[in-house]
């Protein structure tokens, strides 16, 4: 299973999700590779030390030599959790391969080599619906969109999803929606009540049931360089994406 995270909308927590869903797999057994597509690194930093990055994503997608094997590292915190980091030069990538016949299925034949090595992959995509997005849908089996649970929620999804449907009409007909994620919900509002039941109204039964709630624990998390799980994994986000897991883990 190659799950894409995805939404050109930045701040609705998609690399938080990218990195506990990938640890979450990771304490269930599973053999998981995380691949940072994002140039600001933030699932790398989580996971590595900055000092064992030599090689990127970037690497393995500009070399004609060099394979993802080449460039994945086991991470520090988790058994199981392997990462493909990520490098400011991957901003770089669209312009490097402009006028490439293949730039879109880049990602995809490089993870065709190592596709028997993890039941799970789990794609951090950047807030935009550039290059890297494109080659992270066409590489994936199911997308997972985040959406914040604020006011300007659905904002930006058409375009997502017009993109989505691009991408399978040639490029990966195969693309599933896994589902729609809410996160950062303050339960005791009506207003994130409100926005719960319009994102449901809009997208069915593919809204997960899980919820991410707001979570202090899950918000310093980052800032410790840790997934929810090594930094707090008593707390209700840490139950929030053990449940998001479960979910993933049964619709797959």
């Amino acid at each position: 299973m190659i799950v894409a995270i995805a939404n050109q909308k930045g701040g609705v927590g998609k690399t938080t999700t990218a990195i506990n869903l990938a640890s979450a797999l990771s304490l269930k057994g599973k053999q998981t590779l995380l691949i940072d597509l994002d140039p600001q690194a933030n699932s790398t930093l989580s996971c590595l030390d900055r000092e064992a990055v030599d090689l990127s994503v970037y690497d393995a997608l500009t070399e004609t030599d060099r394979r993802l094997a080449d460039v994945i590292k086991p991470a520090t915190n988790h058994e199981n959790l392997w990462v493909a980091p990520s490098r400011i030069s991957l901003a770089k990538l669209e312009a490097r391969l402009v006028g490439e016949i293949d730039s879109h299925f880049r990602l995809k034949d490089r993870i065709e080599a190592i596709r028997n090595r993890f039941p799970y992959i789990v794609i951090d995509c950047p807030p935009t619906l550039g290059l890297l997005t494109v080659n992270a849908l066409v590489a994936a089996s199911h997308l997972l969109i985040p959406i914040q649970s604020s006011y300007f929620a659905l904002e930006g999804t058409d375009d997502l999803l017009e993109t989505i449907e691009k991408v399978r009409a040639r490029a990966n007909t195969g693309l599933q929606i896994l589902g729609i994620l809410i996160t950062m919900h303050d339960r005791r509002t009506s207003l994130a009540r409100d926005i719960h039941q319009q994102i449901q109204k809009v997208f069915g039964a593919k809204v997960f049931k899980t919820v991410i709630g707001k979570n202090v624990r899950l918000e310093e998390s980052p800032a410790y360089r840790e997934s929810i799980f090594s930094f707090a994994p008593d707390s209700s986000g840490a139950a929030d994406y053990y449940s998001l897991c479960e979910e993933v883990m049964d619709r797959g």
